[in-house]
C-alpha cells in the first residue's frame, strides 16, 4: 500500500487529537494561542449553589432549535444536567447507544478516579548488579531527554538528572566499563488494541501503548512516535551517561527487555514524575490514546486486573458497575474510543461525571477543572471564536471527541447566573456535506447558548 493510500485508509478511523474534520479533508494547523481581545459581554459570578438552575421548560425551548441543526445530523444525544444536584434539565436520545469516540476517555477517567491514587507518581529507576546498570520502567512515557522541568507534566523527571545519580553512586569505581538494558516488564500487555488500524499509528495519531518514552515524542498527525519507544529512550540514556563519565555498553535487543531486574539488585538513580492525575488531565486535554490506555493499564494492574486491551476494558466497565453506573446499551474496545464499532449512550457519559462532580469519584473533580477551555486551550483551542459561540469562549470547559460520521462534546459550563451545568453532546451521523467542521460549529452553538441562558 502506498504512503498516500495508508493515510487515507488510516484516516477515516483517526481520532488524532481530535483534528479530523471530517470525509477527505483535512484541518490546517492551527497555532494555540488565545482568540482575539474584544471587549468583555458578559462578567460571571463564581458558580454557586444560591444561583438559579435552569428550568425544564426553559431549557427545551432554548436548544430547540439547535438540536436539529442539520450539521448534525438525524442521530443526536443530549443530556444537560445541574452539576451541582445531578438533575437531568433536558435530555434528547440520552439511551441510544451512539459511537463516543474520544468522550469514551472519560469513562476510563472516571474508573481510575474511582479506583487509582491520582497521587502517586511513576518513579523510573536505574539499578546496578556487578557490571550491568538496568533502566527500569515504570511507566513514565514523558521522561526529558535532558534536566528534568519540577514545573511541567511532560519532561517532569529528567535522564540527565537520572544519569548524574548514577554518576555519583558509581564514583568508587573509577571509570569502570558496564553494560546497560532495559527492563520493560512492568505493565506489560498488547502494544496496539485489535482494533487499531496500523495506518493510524503510521500517520501519528496514535502510538503504540508503552510503559517508557520521551517527552516531545508523543504522536501528532503527520508525525509519528518511535515505532519503539523503549530503545529511544534507552538510546538517550546511555547518551546522558556519556556525558556524566559513565562508560556504558549498551543492550538494546527487544528480548532484553523481558528479564527483570535481579531481585536485591542495588538502586543507584530514581526520578519521579508528576503525580497519575496530571498525566491522566494531560491525556484528556491533548486527547491523547496510547497515553490514556497507559493511565488506565497501570491503574487496572494496581487493582487486581489483567493488563491485555480486553481485560483493562472488562476492568473499566466492572469498576463503573460498582459505582453504580448502569452501563446498559455501552459496548467498548479499548479505553481511548479510537476503535471503531464502539457505543455509548449520552446518559452514561454523563453519569461518568456526575461521578466527579458529587459521586464517589471525587478525585476526578481535578481532571475534569483541567479538561480544555473553549477558544483557549487543548483540543478547543481553536474553537468557539464565532459570533454564535463565542459566549462560552473562556468558561466553558469539554473533552471532545471526532471520528469520521461522528463528533461530541462533554464537559461543564457556568450559565449567566452562576449555575454549574454539565453537558453530553453526540451526533454520530453527520453528513458528509458539511462533516465535522460543521457539526463542531453546531455544538459550539448549543454550549454558548447553554452558557447564555437565564432559562427560567
Amino acid at each position: 500500500m502506498t504512503s498516500v493510500a495508508a493515510l487515507a485508509v488510516g484516516y477515516g478511523f483517526a481520532d488524532a487529537h481530535d483534528r479530523v474534520p471530517g470525509v477527505l479533508t483535512i484541518d490546517e494547523a492551527v497555532a494555540e494561542q488565545a482568540p482575539e481581545p474584544r471587549e468583555p459581554t458578559l462578567v460571571l459570578p463564581p458558580a454557586s449553589e444560591d444561583a438559579p438552575a435552569p428550568s425544564v421548560a426553559g431549557l427545551k425551548q432554548a436548544l430547540a432549535e439547535d438540536v436539529r441543526d442539520p450539521q448534525l445530523g438525524p442521530r443526536v444525544g443530549v443530556v444537560v444536567r445541574d452539576a451541582l444536584t445531578g438533575e437531568t434539565l433536558y435530555e434528547r436520545g440520552a439511551d441510544r447507544p451512539q459511537t463516543p469516540a474520544s468522550t469514551a476517555k472519560l469513562l476510563t477517567a472516571a474508573a481510575v478516579a474511582e479506583r487509582a491514587d491520582l497521587s502517586r507518581t511513576m518513579q523510573t529507576t536505574v539499578v546496578r548488579d556487578g557490571d550491568e546498570l538496568v533502566l527500569v520502567a515504570a511507566g513514565d512515557t514523558m521522561l526529558a531527554k535532558g534536566a528534568g522541568d519540577p514545573t511541567a507534566v511532560e519532561g517532569r523527571a529528567g535522564l540527565a538528572d537520572l544519569a548524574r545519580q548514577v554518576a555519583d553512586a558509581l564514583e568508587a569505581l573509577g571509570g569502570a566499563k558496564l553494560s546497560l538494558r532495559l527492563d520493560a516488564t512492568y505493565a506489560r500487555g498488547e502494544r496496539y488494541a485489535p482494533g487499531w488500524a496500523m495506518a493510524d499509528v503510521a500517520a501519528g495519531y496514535t502510538q503504540g501503548v508503552s510503559m517508557i518514552g520521551l517527552a516531545g515524542d508523543r504522536p501528532t498527525p503527520f508525525n509519528p512516535s518511535p515505532k519503539f519507544p523503549e530503545r529511544a529512550t534507552l538510546t538517550a540514556f546511555a547518551e546522558q551517561l556519556d556525558k556524566a563519565g559513565v562508560d556504558v555498553t549498551v543492550d538494546d535487543s527487544s528480548k532484553s527487555w523481558l528479564r527483570a531486574a535481579p531481585d536485591g539488585a542495588e538502586q543507584v538513580g530514581a526520578v519521579e514524575s508528576a503525580p497519575l492525575g496530571d498525566v491522566l488531565a494531560l491525556a484528556l486535554d491533548d486527547s491523547d490514546n496510547a497515553l490514556t490506555e497507559n493511565v488506565a493499564r497501570q491503574a487496572a494492574l494496581a487493582d487486581g486486573a489483567g493488563t491485555s486491551f480486553a481485560e483493562v476494558t472488562g476492568w473499566v466497565r466492572s469498576t463503573l458497575e460498582s459505582a453504580g453506573v448502569d452501563l446498559t446499551g455501552v459496548k467498548l474496545k479499548d479505553n481511548c474510543g479510537l476503535s471503531s464499532g464502539q457505543v455509548v449512550p449520552a446518559r452514561v457519559v454523563a453519569d461518568v461525571m456526575q461521578l466527579g462532580i458529587t459521586g464517589s469519584a471525587q478525585t476526578m473533580t481535578h481532571v475534569l477543572s483541567e479538561l480544555p477551555i473553549a477558544g483557549l486551550t487543548g483540543t478547543l483551542h481553536d474553537r468557539f471564536h464565532t459570533d454564535a459561540s463565542r459566549g462560552a469562549a473562556g468558561i466553558a470547559r469539554a473533552k471532545t471527541g471526532t471520528l469520521t460520521g461522528t463528533s461530541a462534546l462533554a464537559g461543564t459550563t457556568t450559565t449567566q447566573e452562576g449555575r454549574l451545568l454539565t453537558y453530553v453532546l453526540l451526533a454520530d451521523r453527520v453528513p458528509s456535506t458539511t462533516g465535522t467542521l460543521g457539526a463542531r460549529a453546531a455544538l459550539d452553538t448549543i454550549v454558548a447558548d447553554l452558557t447564555a441562558c437565564g432559562c427560567a
